[in-house]
């Protein structure tokens, strides 16, 4: 908990400089939060290029926009909220015609799944892993965008309620309302497979 806080008071006085025109401290704002924004978009998206796409549009917006950022609220949950909504509008904008179960063009049958490091496993269950990992991807896809939006704050970005609040501008109870009903839909989703 202590490296936590040490690390919000570091990244607010990043924020605080680069509020008083120090570009160069937005530089340590994006390597601190990169992976994560990455990831978020990932899980929305379900594509390497998209993701990367958007993870860069969410950090521009918010250097663009960050005079405007609250100090007294979470600079993360303030981050994940505009690279949230970004995902949101490209998803509006073209419907997703990548997933991950997708065979990769030029390949003999590579999925974008085997491509993810997955460690010393046996080949039998590498390929029970990503089976399930395309199930679940698959599910978490087809949900409606207000859970799935509430599923992957929670599950993939293990952030607080508090956090997925705030990310989401919504009430507590609508929260946990959102991620009851994603992961009931989930489970008859995955039922069925």
């Amino acid at each position: 908990m202590v490296l936590r806080n040490t690390m919000n008071d570091m990244i607010q006085k990043w924020v605080k400089k680069v509020q008083l025109g120090d570009q160069d401290a937005y530089e340590n704002i994006v390597n601190a939060f990169k992976n994560q924004i990455y990831t978020l978009c990932y899980r929305h998206l379900g594509n390497k290029s998209d993701a990367e796409d958007a993870a860069q549009d969410a950090f521009i917006k918010a250097f663009v926009h960050i005079q405007s950022f609250n100090p007294n609220l979470k600079f993360s949950s303030w981050l994940y909220r505009i690279a949230t909504n970004v995902c949101i509008d490209r998803l509006r904008k073209k419907k997703p015609d990548v997933h991950l179960d997708k065979e990769i063009e030029g390949s003999d049958g590579i999925d974008y799944y085997s491509q993810i490091p997955s460690g010393e496993k046996t080949p039998e269950a590498q390929t029970l892993i990503h089976e399930t990992q395309d199930q679940v991807q698959n599910a978490i896809s087809k949900l409606p965008e207000k859970y799935r939006t509430a599923i992957i704050l929670k599950y993939i970005n293990n952030l607080s309620l508090q956090e997925i609040c705030e990310v989401m501008d919504l009430p507590l109870a609508t929260v946990k309302t959102r991620i009851h009903r994603g992961r009931e839909e989930l489970k008859k989703r995955l039922a069925y497979v």
